[in-house]
């Protein structure tokens, strides 16, 4: 199945497994630092710094899960028995770090924030390399790739987004029997329970879903046991690309950008624009609209513009969206939604939201669609297909969306001395003012950083085609399965 066209089914399949890793994200982006820090009442410097050090293990986990990955030889190919087995534990886990022991002290939940952190990043990966590693295997196609990604980052924005809109509407939602909403920790339970049920039905359906394409995929080569110098030696030279280290730090970048709004969205919605938990539960499906409007412009962007171009004007036009209403927030323009009167407030935030989403999920699709054409590249260089090696870097780069994202977060409120378990119209304007601009600094700065790193990418549809030329006279070397 590594022609040009992928049946609609196996399309569907592939992208459905992408709710997990997006469930897993926007807890980890959405909810964790609150709840740990406002609700569990953990230092929000502390649970900055666990998801730090669980970022420090990924750094050498991921590129071995990857290279792993790239040369298991079983009767279920290279990708499928890691996936199959990450199912269970990897829900589980989640579930777990939802539902801490109440006896835990502060210092004790720190630990068990680590710990579990540690455990869930490694599972998913697990999962998540082999999973993303499919699509070059499925299609060499410049053109269809992007039209693969584009399925696959549209569920793992759905599956976040309607988990995340859920639990602020329904789960967390206040009323007599939840007066304290947004900070009610039974809530959280629930919460990690249903997620962790999405989580294990989508990596099941991904697996089942691609399974029959297993025969017609690309298996690991025969090679003799290698020493760990020499499998690291294998993964540096892979990743030596200058149009993958451009990627790598425009995707590290990117994911710190995003993990850093994610985190202090809530803040933002509620402290600065002053909306409600109703009102913000509307706000969280701009995503779903984003994301489905995203399977539609990321293949138009990659015809037009090509892939590299393409995300060039899509994180470009981000900067004249939601930076300016801030912006306009701080001069005064705009007021706080008011709590008795009508007010455009809404419906402009949500307008923006959408077309911010759109842009932002358009330029991951097109990130990770150029990831997947550094295959053949590669494949020229080394004569070794190594997909999953790259995709477990970009994994690690992506959740660097936790790890330097929320550290990131915790930072600015730090620095701002924002209170701890203040409720709206508790903090001073002064305060909020200073968040809202110290926030808007460092958007602005990780947003340009990440443009100018895509600038260096070098791989476009004719540089492609050739290397898919090239790699299609190598002889791969399958042999039969153990």
């Amino acid at each position: 199945m590594t022609g040009n066209r992928v049946p609609i089914l196996t399309k569907l399949a592939y992208g459905f497994g992408a709710i997990a890793y997006g469930v897993k994200n926007n807890g980890f982006d959405f909810f964790l630092l609150l709840f740990y820090s406002q609700i569990l009442g953990v230092d929000a410097e502390l649970v900055g710094l666990a998801l730090l050090i669980a970022l420090v293990f990924d750094a050498f986990s991921d590129p071995f899960v990857g290279y792993l990955s790239d040369n298991t030889r079983s009767r279920w190919g290279r990708r499928h028995p890691w996936m199959y087995f990450s199912a269970i534990p990897v829900s589980v886990a989640y579930f777990f770090l939802w539902s801490p022991p109440e006896t835990l002290t502060n210092n004790e939940l720190f630990f068990y924030l680590v710990g579990l952190s540690i455990l869930i990043r490694t599972l998913i990966t697990l999962y998540e390399v082999p999973s993303s590693a499919l699509a070059p295997e499925l299609t060499r196609d410049y053109d269809e790739r992007t039209r693969l990604m584009a399925w696959r980052t549209f569920f793992g924005w759905i599956g976040g987004t309607l988990i995340a809109a859920f639990t602020m509407a329904v789960i967390l939602a206040p009323s007599d029997a939840n007066p304290e909403g947004l900070f009610n920790r039974a809530g959280f339970t629930t919460y990690g329970l249903i997620a962790s049920v999405m989580m294990f039905t989508s990596i099941m359906v991904t697996s089942l879903g691609t399974h029959r394409a297993i025969p017609t995929l690309p298996k690991a080569p025969v090679t003799e046991t290698k020493r760990l110098g020499a499998i690291f030696g294998e993964i540096f030279e892979t990743l030596t690309s200058k149009s993958f280290l451009a990627l790598f730090l425009a995707t590290i970048i990117s994911a710190v950008a995003t993990g850093l709004a994610m985190s202090l969205n809530l803040y933002l919605n509620t402290y600065l624009w002053g909306f409600t938990q109703e009102q913000i539960s509307i706000l969280i499906l701009a995503s779903l609209v984003g994301a489905a409007g995203s399977v539609i412009i990321a293949p138009l962007f990659t015809r037009v513009f090509g892939k590299r171009k393409g995300a060039i004007i899509a994180a470009s036009a981000t900067l004249f969206l939601s930076p300016v209403l801030i912006a306009l927030r701080l001069g005064g323009v705009l007021e706080p939604m008011p709590t008795d009167s009508p007010s455009f407030l809404l419906p402009l935030i949500f307008t923006v939201a959408v077309i911010e989403m759109t842009l932002t999920i358009t330029f991951q699709v097109l990130m990770f669609s150029m990831i997947a054409d550094l295959v053949e590249e590669s494949e020229v260089r080394t004569k070794r297909r190594s997909e999953g090696v790259f995709f477990a870097a970009i994994t690690f780069s992506a959740k660097a969306t936790q790890g330097l994202g929320i550290f990131a977060a915790s930072l600015v409120l730090a620095y701002v001395s924002f209170p701890e378990g203040a409720k709206p119209g508790e903090v001073s304007e002064d305060i909020v003012l200073e968040f809202g601009l110290t926030y808007l600094i460092a958007i602005l700065t990780l947003s340009i950083a990440r443009i100018f790193c895509v600038r260096l990418y070098r791989i476009d549809r004719e540089a492609h085609e050739r290397n898919v030329a090239q790699t299609t006279a190598i002889d791969q070397g399958p042999a039969s399965d153990v």
